[in-house]
């Protein structure tokens, strides 16, 4: 029996950002993680002697003095970590057809770009952004400070989708005199709402968080997101912890105030607290029915996940196609809401294409990688099946979905096809089982305004001395499963001790 303080279910983030804060206050943890690397999302891989990116092509709020880089410097990250700060002007550009608009870093800046294709708009943009900073002083950790009330709840409750169209309605009634594009300005701003999923019941919250971060200041990791993992696993081995890969577990039992963990290769682990970084229907088959409450079970189980991607990973002829700071959303539509349910012969509806960053100052991309949603309804035909052994109908599925996406890609880049030297095709088979994640799920259970209450999952549960880190609870991302993993171990170090620490570093 291998005996520790705590076990730690999954190596996302999540759960060695808790791991290392534990061993930091002297707790014994292990990690046992069921793939060959830890790091869940923060993964790479390699393919014809390039890197690519599992599912963290950039990270907002990582300037200095923002938000994810003061939680980062208490981790002992921010000075392990070379980074490339996207476009000032543009670090996301979102295209509708032929029309293309920039968002910017800084608030006064990402006005003025948009500004100068909605002319009329001004009072528009100064709610959309006032709401922003409205929204971003209602969640006190996001500003590393202890919560006082609980005004989250008043954005919670708020459509984003709403709010949006709301925006747009004096523009609607002037029949558009108010802007120089076709596209409504609800539109652009939601642009680029695949970062949360681009469902129409996402709560007003969550797009305002996860873009008050990206437009403070938008940066990806310079060789790979996986040194966030690597540097995580540094720190907990040299404080005592322990991290164990391949140990997948196959059942969680508690008893006499202890919990007995068992992995699939028979190995035992004991521990007095417990954390599952996975998601949480899947933690909860793992345990005996009589350990769970049947009506949380139920809840948990009904639960609906974001939807899932299908992504093209691209080996690049050298000095062929050129390096872009910034990440490109393209729409087919203007309606950028129902992209995320299309299965028919329309689709693909959208597609994000971001270039890996290798170095600075880099002038050609080596990688290119191309993603769109797709349903996970999709590939359930082949979802027994294991990689590699799928068949010829999947292989032929998804040869033809990566040939309608390069098609819709050409249009805008029609240089691309002859840059390619290599191809990788990941369905939501394959990022389900790469990453552990429920239905290949872009960003685990799905928040809706419509009950935030039902589809919020706590990190305390009802089972004594076991909870829950990771996207699932609070908000996904990289700065939400961080702010995630701090409310988590704050249950049991206390929220205030834990802050403290955080705040001086």
């Amino acid at each position: 029996m291998n005996k520790f303080d705590v076990i730690i279910i999954g190596s996302g983030l999540g759960g060695l950002l808790c791991g290392y804060i534990l061993c930091k206050e002297g707790l014994n943890v292990c990690i046992l993680e069921k793939h060959n690397q830890p790091g869940g999302n923060l993964q790479t891989f390699s393919r014809h002697g390039h890197q690519f990116e599992t599912g963290v092509h950039y990270i907002g709020a990582l300037g200095p003095n923002q938000t994810l880089s003061r939680y980062w410097n208490y981790f002992g990250l921010m000075n392990k970590l070379s980074l490339q700060q996207l476009d000032m002007d543009g670090f996301d550009r979102i295209a509708f057809g032929d029309e293309e608009f920039s968002f910017a870093q800084g608030f006064e800046n990402f006005s003025d770009q948009l500004m100068q294709h909605f002319p009329g708009e001004k009072a528009a943009l100064n709610k959309f952004i006032r709401t922003i900073h409205e929204v971003i002083s209602a969640f006190p950790l996001y500003n590393l400070e202890l919560p006082v009330d609980h005004r989250e709840h008043h954005y919670t409750t708020q459509s984003i989708y709403e709010f949006l169209n709301k925006l747009s309605q004096t523009d609607q009634k002037s029949k558009g005199k108010n802007r120089k594009s076709k596209i409504p300005l609800s539109s652009v701003l939601a642009g680029n709402n695949y970062l949360y999923g681009g469902s129409s019941v996402s709560p007003l919250h969550v797009a305002s968080l996860i873009n008050h971060s990206f437009i403070s200041g938008a940066y990806r990791i310079i060789g790979g997101s996986d040194q966030v993992s690597k540097a995580l696993v540094q720190s907990i081995t040299a404080q005592g912890g322990t991290v164990n890969t391949k140990r997948e577990v196959s059942s969680i039992r508690h008893m006499q105030q202890n919990f007995f963990i068992t992995t699939t290769d028979g190995d035992n682990y004991l521990s007095k607290l417990a954390i599952s970084d996975i998601h949480p229907a899947q933690t909860l088959a793992m345990m005996p029915p009589e350990m769970v409450r049947s009506a949380y079970q139920k809840r948990i189980v009904s639960l609906k996940n974001t939807t899932s991607s299908f992504i093209v990973y691209l080996t690049i002829k050298p000095g062929t196609f050129p390096y872009l700071n910034f990440n490109y959303y393209y729409h087919v539509t203007a309606n950028p809401w129902d992209e995320s349910e299309s299965s028919d012969a329309l689709w693909p509806k959208m597609y994000l294409i971001s270039t890996g960053c290798h170095m600075q100052n880099q002038k050609f991309a080596e990688t290119v990688t191309i993603l769109t949603y797709m349903r996970y309804d999709e590939v359930a035909a082949w979802e027994n099946t294991t990689v590699g052994k799928r068949g010829p109908g999947y292989i032929d599925f998804k040869a033809r979905k990566a040939k309608a996406l390069l098609k819709l890609v050409s249009k805008k880049f029609p240089g691309l096809l002859n840059c390619i030297d290599k191809m990788e095709i990941s369905t939501p088979l394959t990022y389900r089982d790469y990453t552990g994640t429920a239905e290949g799920s872009l960003y685990g259970i799905q928040k809706s305004f419509h009950e935030p209450l039902l589809t919020t999952v706590l990190p305390k549960t009802k089972i004594p001395n076991f909870y829950f880190t990771g996207q699932n609870t609070n908000l996904h991302g990289v700065l939400g499963v961080t702010i995630g993993s701090v409310v988590t171990c704050g249950e049991i170090l206390g929220l205030e001790y834990l802050m403290k620490k955080i705040q001086h570093g």
